[in-house]
């Protein structure tokens, strides 16, 4: 029984030990210059996903409450590869900053409790893993004290976090009280689509829409992007939706499968308003992470076509169109970061033939954006291609066309930073910047992977097999 404790839950336990070791150094010696902290914490990271792919098994504990499968294993290694990226791309920013250690306690603190939601088979597990996910997530937004934008980025987070949680916790409420029991396993069979359980599920729905950036309750996203440290939206935009997609698909197609019929006519209405809203605002922002906020906004649109589907194809479109997004996103955010560290630029006009003085970068951004934009070759095309496949199944080719419609919208606001900086004839305005090794590698490994998922078949044949 220990030795299966240990290897169902060992992706909670590697991030808390982890936490410990940071603790520990943190408390014991005052000598840890910011340097060796880093190199010493991606260390840990890479090793946590490497281990990641070992000792996997399906099980269950506490009663059902914690359950883990092969599937919700690759989701969690997703994460683990999402968040060494993020930190390997944020040694720009952080080896001049007084709060490293706590920065990163607080970060993978929020990366444990999206475990726990993740392999929650209760409700109250759910709850638990959502709580302890967000709260630190709103400190690492106010991590630039100095800033007063981080500190209202932080309050909006923090106040509308609680709302959504606030609408969680009724709707979850109410779904304990019209069938009596929270266990994901069991709630099927006592759905019947009563007037009360559709307005539970819609008070669920807009606790998650809130999570996940869903128009109408997508208005906290640019803000709190614009305020944060580059890196915390890039954890905000990647990490936190990805884990929060992970478990609404799931809960969608298992916990609430008996009432699909009317929860797929709101995530019609949802996706056409947020791929709509994401395109038109994204049209009009000057700042990158506001830009990036409205295009993330969007994506989400797209997922919600895919998950629309309702069938195995549908989730498996949905995770791996997040692996996909995971390095098209970090790799935009990845030069974002680090031009802001270094030059403190975050505009759009500030990279003005920028590939004349940082050919790597522009180019990293150009492919990342590209790969948003659904362009082939590059992975996001084929992402995209299984989401709009998946919401064919229902037969449903207006919200395809409106999909196909958005797509190409979205193409005008994506060339238009890369004309910005390969076609402007205008001196540049930020000057050759010379790259760490951890921030190359890091976006390296985002362009590789943009260029390689969508040509390596087995991959998705991979999540398809493990979404039955």
């Amino acid at each position: 029984m220990t030795n299966e404790f240990y290897v169902l839950m060992k992706f909670e336990l590697l991030v808390a030990l982890i936490i410990f070791i940071l603790l520990f150094m943190k408390v014991g010696s005052s000598s840890w210059s910011n340097k060796k902290v880093l190199v010493a914490v991606n260390l840990l990271l890479l090793v946590n996903f490497v281990f990641g792919f070992f000792m996997n098994s399906d099980g269950t504990l506490f009663g059902e409450m914690f359950r883990t499968n092969k599937m919700v294993e690759l989701q969690k290694n997703m994460l683990n590869l999402g968040a060494l990226i993020i930190s390997a791309q944020s040694y720009s920013w952080l080896k001049n900053h007084a709060h490293v250690m706590e920065f990163y306690m607080l970060l993978l603190s929020t990366l444990l409790g999206m475990f726990f939601m993740m392999s929650a088979g209760n409700f109250l597990m759910f709850y638990l893993g959502l709580e302890l996910s967000t709260i630190p997530l709103a400190a690492i937004c106010n991590f630039d004290l100095e800033k007063r934008q981080s500190s209202e980025a932080a309050i909006k987070f923090i106040i509308l976090s609680a709302l959504s949680s606030a609408l969680l916790l009724f709707g979850i409420s109410l779904v304990y009280g019209t069938t009596g029991t929270l266990n994901f396993s069991e709630l099927p069979g006592h759905l019947n689509g009563s007037a009360l359980q559709l307005f539970a599920f819609i008070l669920i729905l807009a606790g998650f829409a809130f999570k996940i950036s869903i128009v109408p309750f997508h208005l906290w996203t640019a803000d709190v992007y614009e305020g944060s440290p580059v890196a915390v939206a890039a954890y905000l935009s990647v990490i936190s939706k990805a884990a929060f997609l992970f478990v609404f698909t799931s809960v969608l197609y298992t916990v609430f499968k008996p009432i699909a019929g009317s929860w797929y006519n709101m995530l019609f209405l949802l996706s056409v308003l947020t791929m709509f809203t994401g395109n038109l605002f994204a049209v009009r922002q000057n700042n990158l992470k506001r830009f990036l906020a409205f295009s993330s906004i969007t994506q989400m649109g797209f997922i919600l076509v895919g998950i629309s589907g309702s069938n195995q194809m549908g989730y498996a479109s949905v995770v791996y169109f997040l692996l996909i997004y995971i390095f098209s996103n970090l790799g935009a955010f990845g030069v974002v970061a680090f031009v802001s560290a270094v030059t403190g630029k975050e505009n759009m006009d500030d990279y003005k033939a920028f590939y004349k003085t940082n050919p790597f970068l522009a180019s990293v951004l150009s492919v990342s954006l590209f790969s948003l934009a659904g362009i082939p070759p590059t992975a996001g095309f084929f992402g995209k291609f299984f989401l709009i496949m998946a919401g064919a199944e229902r037969g449903n080719y207006i919200l395809i066309s409106i999909a196909a419609l958005n797509m190409i919208i979205s193409l005008y606001y994506y060339l238009r930073v890369v004309q910005t900086m390969f076609m402007e004839e205008s001196r540049a305005t930020i000057e050759r910047l010379p790259v760490n090794i951890f921030a190359k590698l890091a976006m390296l490994v985002c362009v590789a992977g943009i260029l390689a998922i969508g040509f390596v078949p087995w991959i998705y044949h991979y999540i398809y097999a493990l979404s039955l």
